[in-house]
């Protein structure tokens, strides 16, 4: 089952919308026959518990906080094993995480970020990533990666400047 993109800027029952993700989790750490430990639990967890995105020292002060240790690798290890997953995404622009919304499917995500209260939405963004190898195609040039992120107002902020 996969996320509802909106819901990050929509009010939205979220325990569900995080145990979902947790559950996902496990079932594709399992498959792959990767390890989800505890730390890599927790750091989803955290990364799940808002619809932001996260640096690396703000998930490391709660990994702290919870006895797993204050050396940044404990963090960065955690967080890398979750993008390499596919269960956490790095947003550049923010240079920070955010939890993925859909890990079970191969998909090329567009990051929407509002500048007003930093909630970050994943949306499809497959006709986006075609337009981009299209136009890339054209001059000769071969995409090995991107990241599209989006930065504006959320519909609660958008309502509130109006």
């Amino acid at each position: 089952m996969s996320l509802d993109p909106s819901a990050a800027f929509h009010a939205h029952d979220h325990s569900a919308c995080a145990q979902t993700a947790l559950e996902q989790a496990e079932r594709i750490c399992a498959k792959a026959g990767a390890r989800f430990t505890p730390v890599r639990r927790r750091t989803l967890e955290i990364l799940l518990a808002e619809h932001r995105a996260l640096g690396a020292y703000d998930v490391l002060d709660r990994l702290a906080e919870d006895g797993f240790g204050k050396q940044p690798p404990v963090a960065y290890r955690a967080l890398d094993f979750l993008v390499e997953h596919g269960l956490a995404h790095r947003i550049r622009r923010l240079n920070a995480f955010a939890a993925c919304t859909h890990p079970q499917d191969a998909h090329a995500p567009v990051f929407l970020i509002c500048s007003d209260c930093d909630a970050v939405a994943e949306a499809p963004g497959g006709t986006v990533r075609d337009a981009l190898e299209q136009a890339a195609g054209d001059i000769g040039f071969s995409v090995a990666r991107a990241s599209i992120e989006a930065v504006g107002l959320c519909p609660a902020c958008n309502e509130a400047a109006a």
